[in-house]
């Protein structure tokens, strides 16, 4: 044995089945008798013709080849089988795979009598010492996976234990050595590869679905939707792998049965009909579902087939205009109203769900007050023409509308917007009592608080829009908080009641509110509403007021300031400040207390002398700046108490628990925040 020799091991895994053609009926490719029988000899004889095959490709025969599985037997050109050496066990069957470029087939060969065996090879070395044995190592053997492969050690047979997958595995590098009886190698190793050959036995299989493709309607003949590509396990150099590709079925069928074309080699699916029968609007569905098959062995019969499902959709492009199912609609709506007063209806054969369907409305004349809008109902694609803004009757009893439809998506170039992409739409105003109106209103005057009762504040005048029915009016007080007003409910002739009171609760900011009806005699009658506004100017009618009015002064104090007062006034300037403090002289000792202006709205008052402890009340009089003054006397009660020890007793006076200087700091903050 030379180390160097490499050993070729090739096991045919595959039975192909036989391949026909209906190209010519008087010629069918392929082996005459698919099915042989052969007696199983005692030894097969090398170079022994066994057989005779005959096959045809109905072309000649150029480029005849043949494959037989055992590689113990050839074909020679002739068709006559032969086995290559001197052999007696085969198996029971072989198989012979003929092939031309133009057709090709399998005969199976029944070896009546043979015995079942795993497939073998035969390591010879005609120079091998005396007693030496064989041994296989490598993968398939010693290694993972292990136990395919084994070799007898004697006669140097490679046998396959189990049935072998070129999918898993494609070739196996093994390795024969020869050992003497001790295991120590004598020769080699020499590698020994084994080839596993394909058979077709891997379905194409469609695996990147679902697959869905879309095109426009109306696209060219030829227009390329979508591509479909199968995958095959088997070997990619044999034409187990081979694809060649067809559309098995079409659904619908209509307008033709043929509406697409897939190249068998790319896979490209492909329109085939006219533009005209691409059109959407007049096919039965626009959905169409190919089932696509893919099949080996370059598409021949005995080719394995994967199929797979192609959607395709025809996508809806703007060619049909929108139009109104009538060039004229009719709406009535009465005066004062708002809302929704017709819905205008259109036609589309355009996809529902695309904006070559939704409509855009356009009011194009007849709205020149913008009373008028339309929008898109999204669900029904009608124009809801509603009223915004009031319609007056007594302006206008009938308008009328010129409005246009458009599609959102722009139509393609060779259709345009015709004359029935616009209607007319005649609005009827019905005529509605409406409510006497005021005017002004607000209605506002202005007077000085405590007028006279009785006094006249103004004459209303409300008017009723409904000019046509000559109606009359009658008034009524609706809202007066105070209760100090009346209306003459003929001529609307408000005087007062009661005294106004600026300083009143009712009134805000100077400004008093009071509401009036107008109501009409209409059937029903209808009422409208007024607003009075009554500014009041102040009169000085309040007196001022002192606070605090309780100090606290120790008995012994040195500083004999006793308190700071300040005034305030409900009246407005010029009738509040500057105040005038002064003490009521009556029954008040003039050389015990004196009163300071501080500024002109405090004053301080302090003693002249230090007081028993007691309680002493002090007249103060202020006196505000108003023409005529108002002038108020509110007693001070002054507490004088012992202070002692930083202790403050004001019990014995009767006095409150309230400091002199608490009370000077609370009168101090009040001067600051003035």
């Amino acid at each position: 044995m030379q180390p160097s020799t490499p050993l070729l091991l090739c096991v045919l895994l595959s039975q192909v089945l036989p391949l026909t053609s209906a190209e010519d009926s008087a010629c069918t490719p392929g082996f005459q008798q698919k099915v042989l029988h052969i007696d199983q000899p005692a030894q097969f004889i090398e170079d022994q013709a066994i057989l005779n095959l005959t096959f045809s490709d109905c072309k000649g025969n150029n480029k005849l080849h043949y494959e037989v599985s055992s590689p113990y037997f050839k074909v020679n050109n002739d068709g006559s089988l032969v086995a290559l050496k001197n052999i007696s066990a085969v198996g029971k069957t072989l198989f012979v795979h003929a092939r031309t470029p133009h057709a090709e087939d399998m005969a199976e060969l029944v070896i009546v009598g043979g015995k079942d065996i795993q497939g073998s090879l035969q390591v010879v070395d005609s120079d091998r010492p005396e007693g030496s044995k064989f041994r296989l190592t490598g993968r398939g053997v010693d290694q993972e996976p292990k136990g395919i492969f084994r070799i007898n050690e004697n006669t140097g047979s490679v046998s396959v234990t189990r049935t072998l997958d070129r999918e898993t595995i494609a070739t196996y590098q093994l390795f024969v050595e020869t050992t003497d009886v001790n295991g120590k190698t004598l020769e080699g190793p020499v590698p020994l590869e084994v080839i596993v050959i394909d058979q077709n036995d891997n379905r194409p299989t469609f695996r990147e679905g679902p697959y869905i493709g879309h095109v426009m309607e109306g696209s060219p003949t030829g227009t390329t939707v979508m591509r479909m590509t199968a995958f095959d396990a088997d070997d990619p150099a044999t034409d187990n792998a081979l694809l060649r590709y067809n559309i098995r079925q079409q659904t619908p069928d209509k307008p033709s049965p043929n509406m697409f074309y897939i190249d068998p080699e790319k896979g490209d699916i492909v329109t085939v009909v006219s533009p005209a029968l691409l059109d959407r609007e007049t096919l039965e569905n626009p959905k169409y579902e190919l089932i696509i098959e893919a099949q080996d062995m370059a598409g021949l019969d005995v080719g394995l087939i994967g199929t797979a499902t192609a959607t395709i959709m025809i996508d809806d492009k703007n060619d049909h205009s929108p139009k109104f199912t009538k060039k004229e609609f009719q709406a009535t709506v009465e005066e004062g109203a708002v809302g929704v007063i017709v819905n205008l209806t259109v036609e589309d054969k355009d996809d529902p769900t695309t904006g070559a369907w939704r409509a855009a409305y356009t009011i194009i004349n007849g709205n020149p007050g913008q009373s008028f809008e339309i929008h898109t109902n999204p669900q029904t694609n009608e124009g809801m023409l509603s009223v915004v803004k009031p319609l007056d009757y007594e302006i206008s009893a009938f308008h009328t509308l010129l409005i246009k439809v458009e599609n959102e998506d722009p139509l393609v170039p060779d259709v345009s917007y015709g004359p029935s992409s616009t209607a007319t739409v005649h609005i009827t105003v019905l005529d509605v009592n409406e409510g006497p109106v005021f005017y002004p209103d607000p209605m506002m005057v202005t007077r000085q608080e405590n007028i006279s009762v009785g006094s006249v504040l103004l004459t209303v005048n409300a008017t009723d829009p409904d000019s046509l029915q000559h109606q009359t009016i009658r008034y009524s007080v609706y809202k007066d908080p105070a209760g100090w007003l009346s209306i003459n409910p003929i001529n609307g002739t408000v005087d007062t009641t009661a005294v106004l009171d600026r300083e009143s609760p009712f009134v805000h900011n100077s400004v008093y509110t009071a509401l009036f009806l107008a109501i009409d005699s209409g059937n029903p009658p209808a009422t409208g509403t007024g607003t009075l506004l009554i500014t009041l100017e102040d009169v000085n009618d309040n007196a001022p007021f002192i606070y605090p009015t309780v100090a606290e002064v120790c008995d012994d104090a040195k500083n004999l300031s006793v308190v700071i007062l300040g005034a305030s006034d409900k009246d407005l300037h010029p009738n509040t400040d500057p105040f005038k403090f002064e003490i009521h002289k009556q029954g008040v000792p003039d050389k015990v207390w004196k009163v300071s202006k501080i500024n002109n709205t405090h004053a301080l008052v302090s003693l002249l002398q230090n007081l028993n402890k007691a309680n002493y009340h002090l007249p103060i009089m202020v006196t505000d700046s108003g023409k005529p003054p108002m002038t108020n006397v509110t007693d001070l009660r002054v507490q004088v108490c012992s202070c002692k020890n930083s202790k403050v007793d004001c019990n014995a006076a009767g006095a409150l628990h309230v400091s002199l200087t608490s009370v000077l700091l609370a009168s101090l903050f009040s001067l600051a925040c003035l």
